[in-house]
């Protein structure tokens, strides 16, 4: 009898155990722990890069799908990490695309947003990157109407150049201290459109788009841009240049429909014809080159403060991800 009744509180305790785990396995919505993989044999990889992949547990088909281009002297983990978006994936269910630069393309594993081998539909580190995100719907039974490409610096410049090589796979793009495309064509050199920009009109900044997508008739991805201003290594004139580019693209003009601040920083939204938001800014004032970030557990928080991931209190990733309807 003592032995019996010494027992129920074990019993007890173990059963409580159970039914929490099981509550956690099966809530809806609940991502468990997963880790990078490398993907390899993703298709014909013209740029010679690599494909790694974050897949929370369990996820279900039908998920969104979201490529996270790093910048120059990160690697692909560390960026998905600092970033936020790994978290978020688990917060909010979808899977992430991290792909990687070698040293063998680029001394500073910087993606080649300059190079037009790079930037061509078909060829080179596009034709890569948008054979990583098919490999990825395939895999995961993905939503293929609810992929979407992101990054920072080169990776944000790459992010532009995806939008417009292959409007047709990607929903949104969010750019990050990146460039719009075209633009080391437009102004001569990369590095003349880092430091000062390109003088192009609205319009010309357009036809480089529709250029490099002949004929599309489809709907064009929609942007959001983050940009410090105190940003020296890619200057802020190309956040400007960007809006420039992409509401000609969407067919609208320069002039925000809204204004306001969030989190304290300038905020703006140009809408389409039908009221859409096609164009979104984050003027991230005293910011200098990096990725937003705004660690902590808060609900609004992500991201952990590192070498070209700023504190500034806003995460891109959380405002990119709400943007897109991730969360």
């Amino acid at each position: 009898m003592t032995q019996t009744r010494a027992a129920h509180p074990r019993l007890a305790v173990l059963a409580t155990l159970l039914v929490a785990l099981l509550a956690a396995v099966l809530t809806p919505g609940r991502a468990a722990a997963a880790s990078l993989q490398e993907v390899t044999g993703f298709g014909s990889n013209p740029g010679a890069l690599k494909m790694y992949r974050y897949v929370p547990d369990g996820l279900p088909a039908g998920r969104p799908v979201v490529v996270a281009l790093h910048g120059c002297t990160q690697n692909a983990s560390g960026y998905g990490t600092g970033s936020g978006w790994l978290r978020l994936a688990d917060r909010w269910g979808f899977s992430v695309v991290l792909p990687q630069q070698q040293s063998a393309n680029n001394l500073s594993s910087c993606f080649n947003w300059f190079q037009t081998g790079d930037t061509a539909r078909g060829q080179g580190e596009a034709a890569s990157l948008a054979q990583m995100a098919d490999r990825q719907l395939a895999d995961v039974a993905g939503d293929p109407g609810r992929v979407y490409v992101t990054g920072l610096s080169a990776g944000g410049a790459m992010t532009a150049v995806l939008m417009a090589a292959y409007p047709e796979r990607f929903a949104a793009g969010g750019v990050v201290a990146g460039l719009p495309y075209g633009c080391a064509q437009a102004a001569g050199s990369p590095y003349v459109c880092m430091y000062v920009g390109a003088p192009q009109t609205p319009g010309q900044w357009g036809d480089r788009v529709r250029a490099a997508r002949p004929g599309y008739s489809g709907t064009w991805p929609t942007l959001t841009v983050l940009h410090g201003t105190a940003d020296y290594t890619v200057k802020p004139v190309n956040m400007t240049d960007l809006v420039k580019q992409w509401t000609d693209v969407h067919g609208t003009d320069q002039t925000a429909d809204v204004t306001d601040t969030v989190a304290g920083y300038p905020h703006q939204v140009f809408r389409g014809a039908d009221g859409r938001a096609v164009v979104e800014t984050y003027g991230l004032t005293g910011m200098g080159h990096g990725q937003p970030v705004d660690p902590g557990s808060g609900a609004e928080q992500c991201g952990t403060a590192g070498a070209y991931a700023l504190d500034v209190n806003l995460c891109a990733a959380y405002r990119l991800g709400r943007a897109w309807g991730l969360g």
